[in-house]
């Protein structure tokens, strides 16, 4: 498959902010991805399975990287800036961005969590999206019980628009998620 007509080109240099680097996925993040699917949530929202095998967390790095090729957004490994080792996943999907709106997804990896890292990497990504010329938009969809990631994206300025009832299905339920939003040139990094 060819990159899709709407997508933007991969940035010519990583976003970074703080104490991450966001790059490409490589085979090397494979430690990371296991570690990942340890968490219980993480499988039920996305491709990674529960407790995957080496097999299964190679063949879900290499569906980050195709990510892009296949036109869909942005799938980044967060790494730390000095060691380059990975610490979880940002994404930027680009589904809207013919409406100027794009979502964000992030997860960090649980052995890495309770650091302020996914901060560093919204601030990274919010940063990089808004050099999209179309952009005006950014979406993220947190769970009502996620108080970390509430946390995460107030901190980042993004603002809390409301509750999208019934909006995901998760784990074959149906679940509410919490709008929140970003709009280009009212989000400043705190």
């Amino acid at each position: 498959m060819s990159i899709g007509s709407e997508i933007p080109p991969w940035p010519s240099s990583n976003p970074e902010y703080g104490r991450i680097r966001l790059r490409r996925f490589t085979n090397l993040d494979l430690g990371m991805a296991r570690d990942l699917s340890q968490d219980p949530y993480v499988p039920s929202v996305g491709s990674l399975p529960p407790d995957a095998t080496d097999e299964e967390a190679l063949a879900w790095v290499e569906r980050q990287q195709q990510r892009h090729v296949d036109g869909t957004g942005f799938s980044f490994a967060i790494a730390d800036v000095e060691t380059n080792r990975s610490l979880g996943t940002i994404g930027l999907w680009t589904h809207e961005l013919a409406a100027g709106r794009a979502k964000i997804g992030y997860g960090i990896a649980p052995k890495k969590r309770g650091r302020g890292l996914a901060l560093d990497a919204l601030h990274a990504l919010t940063t990089f999206a808004w050099t999209i010329p179309r952009l005006h938009r950014i979406e993220l969809h947190i769970e009502p019980w996620n108080a970390a990631s509430i946390r995460t994206a107030e901190k980042a300025s993004y603002e809390r628009e409301g509750r999208l009832r019934s909006h995901q299905e998760i784990a074959g339920k149906r679940c509410d998620m919490l709008l929140y939003s970003a709009i280009r040139g009212n989000t400043l990094p705190k």
